[in-house]
């Protein structure tokens, strides 16, 4: 059986070029020798907020050389936290944690850029410092339900946030770029900005949650001058052209939504160019649900064409032909995968022999079990 993968791969080699997904790309500084990229996924598995050994295999399984990964999202202080057992990147002991899983990555060849984040209102006093409220654009609540962890999957109310002053503004912004500066020391090639999702920096740009009324509320600039501000001073700490940036425009995640999404990508698309970034990372305006799935991709189109760098595109890939046609048609030049990377360590592969792939388990994304639905999931040649 073996034999006959390998053979198959021996042949597929010959006709890569005609695979667009498969082509080499530039970006920036880093040359990739494919386009498929391993998105930012929470594991809840870095216990005490510390990455831990066994990511080391986690993230080595789905390394390939000039590939790039893009670590689970990394608490930039002690107020950024929202989950339980997410890794931080603000304390020396969290960089430590860090070198050998990025280390290993390096070992393999592949590119590695870690993912900042600060979770605002979508948190907890249990996961605050002495208790506190968590932070926020605004003090008004999400009315939802917010997992707190568990073998039952516990969930909890989300605490009333505290509004940040404009002082402490400038507080987070430092966070921020200290954080960036721990990543690298932790051997990481960049960092993403996590601007989706409704976390700390959604929660600014969306005109649904942020109800300030000072410089950093109302119209679509003052929304989104917190969020440059923060690309500005990291791309200034560790330059340019190892920032990424993440955003859902047109997401409602944890009750985050906003009027104009299409006028809100664009503006923040221009402003990320103008920045000279190394990419933008954009979660499609598409939904799945138990009764269908609504697309509107072509909403994407008008960002991709303000932003000059490197535009990459996730939410919902599953297949080799879906992510071929997206960069084909030129509307994104990489394609992050979540759910099927995280069930195929060997997604690349795969998708050069147009392969079977792994069925991913639900049920085991979010628990703390350091084996199994993490480093379990078999490889082709098993």
């Amino acid at each position: 059986m073996k034999k006959e993968v390998r053979k198959e791969e021996e042949e597929q080699d010959a006709t890569m070029e005609s695979i667009p997904i498969l082509t080499p790309y530039i970006m920036k500084i880093f040359h990739l020798s494919h386009r498929i990229v391993l998105a930012p996924l929470s594991r809840l598995r870095s216990y005490n907020f510390t990455a831990q050994p066994h990511a080391i295999l986690y993230y080595k399984q789905r390394t390939t050389k000039g590939g790039l990964l893009i670590s689970e999202s990394s608490g930039i202080s002690d107020t950024a936290q929202g989950l339980p057992n997410t890794p931080g990147i603000w304390k020396k002991e969290h960089v430590e944690a860090w070198k050998p899983i990025v280390d290993a990555v390096h070992d393999n060849g592949g590119i590695f850029f870690c993912q900042l984040w600060h979770s605002g209102r979508v948190s907890n006093t249990i996961y605050q410092p002495n208790g506190r409220s968590p932070i926020s654009s605004t003090d008004k609540p999400i009315l939802n339900q917010l997992f707190i962890g568990g073998s039952g999957g516990e969930t909890s109310q989300y605490s009333p946030p505290h509004r940040l002053t404009i002082e402490e503004i400038s507080e987070v912004i430092n966070d921020f770029k200290i954080a960036a500066r721990n990543a690298i020391e932790a051997g990481f090639d960049g960092v993403e900005i996590h601007g989706a999702n409704g976390y700390l920096i959604d929660q600014f740009l969306k005109d649904q949650v942020n109800d300030r009324t000072d410089q950093y509320g109302g119209n679509l600039e003052n929304r989104c001058r917190f969020p440059l501000e923060v690309v500005e001073a990291i791309s200034n700490e560790i330059g340019p052209e190892r920032v990424g940036m993440r955003l859902s425009p047109f997401a409602n995640y944890n009750d985050s939504g906003d009027s104009d999404p299409h006028s809100l990508g664009v503006f923040m698309a221009e402003s990320l160019s103008k920045l000279g970034i190394a990419y933008c990372h954009v979660i499609e305006p598409r939904m799945v649900t138990q009764f269908e799935r609504v697309e509107t991709r072509d909403s994407l189109v008008s960002m991709r064409k303000a932003f000059e760098g490197t535009f990459i595109v996730a939410g919902g890939y599953h297949d080799r032909d879906e992510a071929n046609r997206v960069i084909e048609n030129g509307d994104a030049d990489l394609v992050a995968f979540g759910r099927a990377f995280l069930a195929n360590p060997d997604l690349p592969r795969r998708l050069k022999l147009n392969a079977p792939l792994n069925k991913y388990d639900r049920s085991t994304f979010y628990t703390d079990d350091p084996v199994v639905g993490y480093t379990d999931y078999p490889f082709l040649d098993d």
